[in-house]
């Protein structure tokens, strides 16, 4: 599953790093992205967050974002993009 979504967050979000953690430990394997390192991306999480840098932002191979989401919210997107 690597590579079915990029996390973008930054070092110091909390949310960022429980998410991580939950995704970790389930064994889900993504892409990720600190967007004060790599100013595109905070465009990138700005298009889909109505203007705001808000992260953790999920983008997904079909194009879809999600933010701030749940691990079960991530578990459900993935399983729609594999069947």
């Amino acid at each position: 599953m690597h590579g079915s979504f990029t996390m973008y967050s930054t070092p110091w979000c909390g949310y960022c790093h429980r998410l991580k953690g939950q995704l970790d430990r389930e064994g889900i394997t993504f892409d990720i992205v600190d967007i004060e390192q790599q100013p595109e991306a905070a465009k990138l999480v700005e298009s889909v967050n109505n203007g705001n840098q808000t992260v953790p932002t999920l983008v997904y191979s079909d194009g879809t974002a999600q933010t701030n989401p749940s691990l079960a919210q991530v578990k459900e997107k993935l399983a729609a993009l594999a069947g």
